[in-house]
């Protein structure tokens, strides 16, 4: 297993609702720039291996749908293992981010925040996970959605693990 890089930078944005997306009122979106050192063959297995150690599950080995959507029954951890792209993150309109993501990046998603992406390299790939066994849903903003998305949002506990630095990693301080 690769280790994580030693004192990561990590983004913090905290994104306000946009009306369709409720974004998250209290726990910022984190993007942790070069946080694995990935191996040349299977890039995707540092992080894979990594989120196993830290108790994130549900894996899968894919991109980003390219459609607004959030998750309101669970966070989200996505591990760039290959290529970049641009992401916005916080819905359409105002509020929100666009950022370039790259290999050996990670993109914690609170529940409720949006994202979709915009256009990539060929060769982008991520590995996506979630923590501490729960389950995702997929909505996109449709009427109606709200009232429920909200609840579950609200009643989500924090992870007990930083995806990639366990018990004392950066998601622990930013999301207390």
């Amino acid at each position: 297993m690769n280790p994580p890089n030693p004192a990561p930078d990590v983004e913090r944005h905290l994104l306000k609702d946009n009306g369709p997306i409720p974004n998250n009122p209290r726990l910022p979106l984190l993007v942790y720039r070069a946080a694995l050192k990935l191996p040349p063959d299977d890039p995707a297995a540092a992080f894979e291996a990594t989120f196993a150690r830290w108790d994130w599950k549900g894996q899968w080995r894919n991109g980003i749908y390219p459609f607004h959507h959030y998750h309101s029954t669970s966070h989200e951890a996505l591990g760039v293992y290959a290529g970049q792209a641009t992401v916005r993150f916080g819905g359409e309109g105002g509020g929100g981010i666009t950022a370039v993501v790259r290999a050996g990046d990670l993109v914690v998603i609170p529940a409720g925040v949006g994202h979709c992406h915009l256009g990539g390299s060929p060769d982008f790939g991520v590995v996506g996970a979630y923590p501490d066994g729960h389950t995702w849903d997929l909505l996109r903003g449709r009427p109606g959605e709200r009232p429920q998305a909200d609840k579950n949002i609200a009643a989500l506990p924090l992870p007990k693990h930083d995806p990639v630095y366990g018990v004392d990693g950066p998601l622990r301080q930013a999301w207390r």
